[in-house]
């Protein structure tokens, strides 16, 4: 016996009541859509890959999703929806999900999607992926007893792993281009700078620094889809010039606060921009300093918490941020009201208590009135997170830490801070996701330290433990249960600091207000924009 699409669904709009954002539905279009029309797309920074499969950066999860698809979507309560699955059955043990894919599907090679497509992505995913290490840790196998039947086999049930299935999240790749691959080169191959998927729309070419196109896709399953002619991806990294565009009409959309926040507020009230806060529900925004724990200064806990003491909080928030967003002090952002303990409150502003500890700590002021010095760095996917880590510059000089700020572009950043490791404070970005075993165990968990696995275990932090916890969560169908682990966790994090947890971020999509149905579910600017498209005589 099982439980069916239908009875599933129902069971999960109980189960998320009054935890999750409100449910709006698939919004209807507003008129008749009109074929036609390029739609030019800002995303920023310019992301290393633009496949989804092997990368979790902000740029791949918008761009690979109009190219490569999921099985399933969702609604804004994150309802699923069928993509390539058309319909889907849990056992009643949890250790089967049954999967029923959509028939006379097409690669944009022209060769036919197959269950076969399904399980080899999956197994792919499972090693290669920075969160599908965690999501399908428990698959033992994917059957596949005909064409279009997939069965995911559990060794232990996955709680999680229904809301996981999305295209930006698990990408289903074609096993032709690369069952003849090495899983170590996985991320490196041409099909992650030139993919082939099943999506409305085709890769056209990529111009490093400059663009992307992507071309309509005539042989799309869903008749009559996409709306667009073509999907231009721009890549601008000023912040001003970016905002500039969106004033002129010369940009149509961004996602993830694509203009300076400072701007927002004199932007937002032009007659044809718009924006929207919806279709970020499967994201849980959180802002980290992230401390390498093989150095030998931030080893002691001592240091951690002087570090933690010596940061304002609402400074953060609202110089850094404009206000945009929450104090979020535990690992799990307030944004996932079901699992976050605000019972946990941030370390308080306290210079003199900062002092005390790296005195006891054994690191007293030298004649020059330097403790050590540290090496300072930040993501550079947000212009806000340079001002974070500038502003603990500032902030350490006052308590004798000196510092260094080394700036990357993106992919030098990755580089920089998840293989070669030189750097010992990073202020990052965790996607929380819709699940703290999907978006929040990567960080904290020993057995995702690895070398060239970007957004994963960057402090290198072990804590048998947490371990111990973040696995149990991980297979915990007893609600009361599971938050409790997620409790203890989260105050052993809070009490070790291996990261300090800043700002829970609001975003928003700019958009023209030409630009229609650009927003009809939690993903939002990551989902495939087939319902996209633009109306004449308006923005």
């Amino acid at each position: 016996m099982s439980i069916n699409r239908r009875t599933f669904n129902q069971l999960l709009l109980l189960s998320t009541a009054g935890t999750l954002a409100p449910s709006f539905g698939l919004r209807a279009a507003e008129d008749k859509p009109k074929p036609g029309g390029t739609l030019n797309f800002i995303v920023e920074p310019e992301p290393p890959t633009i496949l989804a499969l092997a990368h979790t950066a902000g740029g791949t999860q918008k761009v690979s999703p109009k190219i490569t698809e999921g099985l399933l979507t969702y609604d804004f309560d994150l309802t699923p929806k069928p993509q390539l699955a058309t319909d889907w059955s849990i056992s009643n043990d949890g250790l089967s999900y049954t999967f029923k894919l959509r028939p006379n599907v097409k690669w944009h090679d022209g060769k036919p999607f197959t269950a076969e497509d399904v399980a080899y992505s999956i197994g792919l995913l499972k090693q290669v992926h920075p969160r599908g290490r965690g999501t399908f840790a428990n698959v033992v196998k994917v059957e596949t007893p005909d064409p279009l039947t997939a069965i995911i086999r559990l060794s232990k049930p996955a709680p999680y792993l229904l809301s996981a299935l999305y295209a930006a999240e698990s990408p289903i790749v074609p096993k032709h281009v690369y069952e003849n691959v090495a899983v170590a080169d996985v991320p490196l191959n041409k099909n992650g700078s030139a993919p082939i998927g099943t999506g409305p729309f085709v890769f056209k070419e990529w111009v490093r620094g400059s663009h992307i196109i992507l071309e309509r896709n005539a042989d799309y399953w869903d008749a009559g889809k996409p709306y667009l002619d073509r999907v231009v991806v721009r890549f601008v990294p000023d912040g001003a010039a970016r905002a500039a565009g969106f004033e002129t009409g010369e940009f149509d959309i961004g996602g993830d606060n694509p203009i300076p926040l400072s701007d927002l507020e004199r932007v937002k009230a032009l007659p044809n921009i718009s924006v929207d806060s919806r279709g970020y529900e499967t994201k849980g925004d959180q802002t980290q300093l992230i401390f390498n724990l093989d150095n030998e200064y931030l080893n002691n806990v001592k240091v951690r918490r002087a570090i933690a003491h010596a940061i304002d909080l609402d400074v953060i928030l609202n110089t850094v941020w404009y206000g945009y967003g929450h104090i979020s002090p535990t690992p799990i952002s307030i944004f996932l009201s079901r699992y976050h303990d605000a019972s946990i409150k941030p370390y308080a502003y306290d210079l003199a208590a900062a002092e005390q500890l790296l005195d006891a700590a054994g690191y007293k002021r030298g004649a020059d009135g330097t403790r050590f010095t540290l090496r300072l760095t930040h993501n550079s996917y947000n212009e806000g997170f340079k001002r974070v880590i500038e502003y603990l510059k500032q902030n350490l000089t006052r308590i004798g830490i000196a510092a260094t700020i080394d700036s990357y572009d993106f992919s030098t950043y990755i580089q920089k801070v998840y293989t070669e490791r030189v750097f010992d404070v990073t202020a990052e970005y965790l996607g929380n996701q819709f699940d703290p075993t999907l978006g929040v165990q990567r960080v904290y968990w020993s057995k995702n330290f690895k070398l060239g696995l970007p957004f994963s275990n960057a402090a290198h932090y072990a804590n048998p433990e947490v371990d111990r916890l973040l696995e149990a969560a991980s297979v915990e169908i007893d609600e009361d249960k599971r938050r409790q682990e997620f409790n203890d966790f989260q105050r052993i994090i809070a009490d070790e600091v291996p990261v300090v947890n800043l700002i829970a971020l609001e975003n928003v999509t700019v958009f023209n207000k030409r630009v229609k149905n650009h927003t009809i579910g939690a993903e939002g600017v990551q989902a495939n924009f087939a319902e996209v498209y633009v109306k004449d005589g308006e923005g």
